[in-house]
């Protein structure tokens, strides 16, 4: 009894801290932005018929330049439809983000699931290297916007529904719900990267398994993803994203297990329809230094953005909690709490920022919506 009052404690007390985070902390970003990722079971799998499984999540991103590296990017400037090279020099991004993941089972096979983000994001750089400032040093430039993000809708279906194992495969449609046209300091529209939503519709094929190692007690599992984005009507498209994840759950008592993952993903370099410019150098002499971007290719054609794709690996420890298991009422049942920190020990970012340590809290809950027949 002791324990339980101590681990209904822990989860209290971590859920204020982590409601308290949008208002509480002081955040900046980058023109470049992502969010952690993690597999959560109840997300991937699909209910038993009339079953609605409710996800309510939130994770916060932190994103900053790695050791070696000084953060100068490029710009990309949609209203003149300009790439400008070694333009920016980036200083953090931090991206907090609610989800809703609704998941309903039309059949025991097959489930439909509907995700809605809410984001805040919040953005700090220097802008205007080679042109700004007294010097030709830049000017600071903030950022910051929240709102709905892309919408997710998608269907899966478990091919592979044993006692022990599962297989679903899963098909989602990105939907360009999120703002694309949010202003910074300077009321100039922001970067396509840094914006709330995408623009434009996006393809996430998916693949879950898990079996159980010994049932009851341990279970292993793995998912992989791809995300296509087409072309947005700024002329800007995000570089294709692949994900791999891997990792075990123990049942260390009926009310909690513990999780272990490893994540992996790499992003594609972004690609932009647009004329090529290049920020000026004092090499360039006092006549074009400070002075505006340097015109290297005045064509309008599509171009890969430089800084923008990377590699990121991470290990996700984690743990759930059985609510209805550690606590028997009406308001427990089928409800689960989890806690994951999902931390880098390998990271490629091309001189752009990193995401750092993230941390993603959640509750899940289950209803019988309908009785199958």
């Amino acid at each position: 009894m002791v324990a339980k009052r101590f681990v209904l404690g822990f989860i209290l007390s971590l859920a204020l801290v982590v409601l308290s985070w949008p208002s509480a902390q002081q955040a900046q970003a980058s023109c470049g932005a992502v969010t952690c990722f993690v597999v959560i079971g109840s997300q991937q799998q699909v209910p038993q018929a009339g079953i609605l499984t409710v996800n309510a999540m939130y994770n916060y991103t932190p994103m900053r330049t790695l050791d070696g590296t000084n953060g100068v990017i490029s710009a990309v400037d949609q209203a003149d439809r300009m790439l400008i090279l070694d333009h920016h020099q980036e200083t953090r991004t931090i991206t907090q983000q609610s989800t809703l993941d609704l998941n309903y089972g039309l059949t025991d096979r097959i489930g439909l699931q509907l995700t809605l983000p809410y984001v805040w994001r919040t953005h700090r750089h220097i802008d205007g290297l080679g042109e700004g400032g007294a010097n030709g040093e830049g000017d600071a430039s903030n950022f910051s916007a929240n709102g709905i993000g892309d919408i997710r809708a998608g269907l899966k279906y478990n091919v592979l529904p044993t006692l022990r194992s599962m297989v679903v495969l899963g098909f989602g449609l990105y939907l360009p719900s999120g703002n694309t046209h949010a202003h910074d300091s300077a009321e100039a529209v922001m970067e396509s990267p840094v914006q709330l939503g995408r623009g434009q519709v996006g393809l996430n094929p998916t693949i879950y398994q898990t079996y159980e190692l010994i049932p009851h007690r341990l279970n292993q599992f793995a998912s992989a993803s791809y995300r296509h984005t087409f072309r947005n009507n700024d002329g800007y498209r995000f570089g294709d994203e692949y994900m791999l994840n891997a990792g075990l759950n123990l049942v260390a008592t009926p009310w909690l297990v513990l999780t272990g993952q490893i994540n992996y993903r790499y992003l594609v370099h972004d690609n932009f329809s647009s004329s090529l410019f290049r920020s000026a150098v004092p090499a360039d002499g006092g006549g074009l230094f400070p002075g505006d971007p340097i015109e290297i290719d005045p064509t309008i054609k599509n171009r890969t953005v430089p800084n923008t794709g990377s590699t990121y690996y991470a290990f996700t420890p984690g743990f759930q909690v059985g609510l209805g298991q550690l606590i028997e009422s009406s308001w427990t049942n089928m409800t689960s709490a989890y806690f994951f920190a999902q931390i880098p020990f390998e990271r490629d970012s091309n001189n752009g920022l990193a995401q750092g340590t993230s941390y993603i809290f959640g509750l899940t809950r289950s209803f019988q919506v309908t009785n199958p027949s």
